[in-house]
């Protein structure tokens, strides 16, 4: 379930959500709890959004003119610019891990989409055998622990979210679960 939750963000991070992922979030059910009240918001907010609506949004938040209201990436939110240190220890921990930048994306890899894809990818064993849960708190508190809820507040924040406002909230409720679980793991 947790690398489930790293690719649903990962793909909402990634690019504009298309009709057929806004259709699947309109058909998520959440319960009462923190974590499930942020499903339910960006199920009922997926329901009211057209593609053409998600990718303006999309748009002003991440891209812009000249930049967006958020610049997702580690370098940025741990050092206030980007492709500093975080990006070169992301680098090497690539190497070791056995992790290869995709031909297809020209951002930096500490961006939060490319790093929770990284992580979901680290649970499943995509880059080879399942990571141990060890390997999997080492990573999150060297690359995403320290700032992802930031930014995730950030975009909940953000005056042109609307859908992701709800993805905000729901990667800051996710990330304050993964860190607690993660720090019980020895």
């Amino acid at each position: 379930m947790r690398a489930d939750m790293y690719d649903l963000l990962s793909a909402l991070l990634a690019r504009p959500p298309a009709a057929a992922l806004l259709k699947g979030l309109a058909e998520l059910e959440g319960d009462e709890t923190p974590l499930g009240q942020s499903v339910n918001m960006l199920a009922r907010l997926a329901r009211g959004a057209t593609a053409a609506a998600a990718t303006r949004e999309f748009n002003a938040l991440f891209i812009g003119v000249g930049r967006g209201e958020v610049l997702p990436f580690a370098s940025y939110y741990m050092t206030g610019f980007l492709n500093e240190l975080p990006l070169s220890k992301l680098r090497s921990d690539m190497a070791r891990l056995r992790i290869l930048r995709s031909e297809d994306v020209s951002e930096p890899e500490d961006g939060l989409a490319s790093l929770c894809d990284m992580m979901a990818g680290l649970i499943r064993g995509r880059f080879g055998t399942p990571a141990t849960l060890s390997r999997q708190k080492e990573f999150f508190n060297t690359h995403i622990g320290p700032w992802a809820a930031h930014c995730f507040g950030d975009m909940e924040k953000a005056k042109s979210a609307v859908i992701y406002d709800a993805v905000g909230r729901l990667g800051k409720e996710f990330m304050t679960i993964e860190a607690e679980t993660l720090r019980m793991v020895e």
